[in-house]
């Protein structure tokens, strides 16, 4: 279940993943790397968005959709 944006916990985010789902295997991984910086920049905006807690604050962890591709895309 996808978290909602949290200025609190963002001021305590140390790390951040972005998962990929396999229908955007064919991404070269520069493009991929240039798509993940684009949404973590705009992470409010994101649909799947998830904190995960860590033992020094939280990793942010955003799970690309359909949508968030075309947003950073366009």
């Amino acid at each position: 279940m996808a978290d909602k944006f949290d200025a609190y916990r963002e001021a305590l985010v140390l790390e951040e993943t972005t998962i990929w789902g396999a229908e955007y295997d064919h991404l070269e991984a520069e493009e991929k790397a240039s798509i993940a910086t684009a949404l973590h920049a705009d992470a409010e905006q994101c649909s799947d968005l998830a904190y995960v807690r860590t033992y020094t604050g939280f990793c942010r962890q955003i799970t690309v959709t359909q949508e968030d591709l075309q947003r950073v895309s366009s």
